[in-house]
């Protein structure tokens, strides 16, 4: 970090994680703006700004919680941008580490939505200059939009935290995928690690149900590394387990971006044969570490808080494609 920002900037909360909202403020050295959001008793969404924004920089963090009130979340977050919007900020970024409905990105069936191309349009159309975000479960989500998106990555975070935790094991250790459409993500991770990757084909029945899974590389003697993007009711990731440990590994630890951790997860979590799972705190997963002693958490407000001020300064932003904030 370079110092404290200048006041033309205002950094605005979002209720749906506000400890990351916290922490970027505390990194960047300036307070959160004084904006309310809070729903009537008829369940409408109403704003306060208490402080002006006219032709001030604006920051709006508000992740995509992967349950209960998500689409709360998202409602809270276009009425915010369309509070600043007309109360003439010169310019309004949203960061969203989690991005909503990512996995909606294409027509697979017939007559499917693209839901995250409707998502990038309302935030469009309430009044956002920018998108900052972090993993996009497909990166041509960027595409959706008509504004500049910072796609950031957790990888260096990873890969910072798999080489801090297996510093005298690196020789055993191999990164795996638990599908095929993760394949580039882990072989990029096996490249800068210098250890070699696996990936697990898997054969889908239904939406979050997986039939089969058949290992591609030996994992004999190993420690596998499974990285994914989202972790969401963790059956993949427990199946996948199975399959390392059936065909010789010596433990399996997970590695994801988003721990969204939906319904019988962290059951399912605690009966698995995994060892560890470590997720960044893109959601909130406060309550989820209490319950669970397997799941670890990286912190990724440094790398959301150096976007933040580089991308005030007029700075770049690919730095951090390959740098953790010190």
């Amino acid at each position: 970090m370079h110092g404290r920002l200048p006041n033309s900037i205002k950094l605005i909360a979002g209720n749906s994680h506000p400890e990351l909202c916290d922490a970027i403020a505390a990194r960047l050295g300036i307070p959160l703006a004084r904006v309310g959001a809070f729903q009537y008793t008829n369940q409408e969404t109403a704003v306060t700004i208490g402080e002006s924004v006219r032709d001030e920089d604006v920051y709006i963090i508000q992740t995509g919680t992967g349950y209960d009130n998500l689409n709360d979340f998202v409602m809270e977050l276009l009425v915010i941008i369309n509070g600043c919007r007309i109360a003439s900020a010169r310019r309004i970024t949203v960061v969203i580490p989690t991005f909503p409905y990512a996995r909606q990105d294409r027509k697979d069936k017939s007559r499917a939505p693209i839901t995250a191309k409707l998502m990038a349009n309302l935030l469009q159309c309430a009044g956002c200059d920018h998108v900052i975000t972090l993993d996009l479960h497909a990166s041509q989500i960027q595409g959706f939009f008509r504004v500049p998106v910072d796609n950031l990555y957790a990888e260096p975070s990873v890969l910072r935290y798999i080489t801090d935790t297996f510093r005298n094991e690196i020789n055993e250790l191999i990164i795996v995928s638990p599908d095929a459409g993760g394949a580039k993500r882990v072989a990029a991770i096996a490249d800068k690690l210098d250890v070699p990757f696996a990936l697990i084909h898997k054969e889908r029945q239904k939406a979050n149900e997986v039939s089969r899974m058949v290992l591609v590389g030996d994992v004999t003697d190993k420690i596998c590394v499974l990285v994914d993007d989202i972790a969401d009711t963790c059956g993949t990731l427990c199946k996948a387990a199975d399959v390392l440990l059936s065909n010789g590994a010596q433990k399996v630890v997970c590695v994801v971006s988003h721990g969204i951790f939906s319904g019988n997860a962290i059951t399912n979590l605690n009966n698995s044969k995994l060892d560890k799972v470590v997720c960044t705190n893109s959601l909130p997963i406060k309550d989820k570490l209490e319950q669970c002693s397997k799941l670890e958490m990286i912190d990724i407000s440094p790398t959301l808080a150096e976007a933040i001020r580089r991308l005030h300064n007029g700075e770049s932003v690919s730095y951090l494609f390959n740098h953790v904030p010190e």
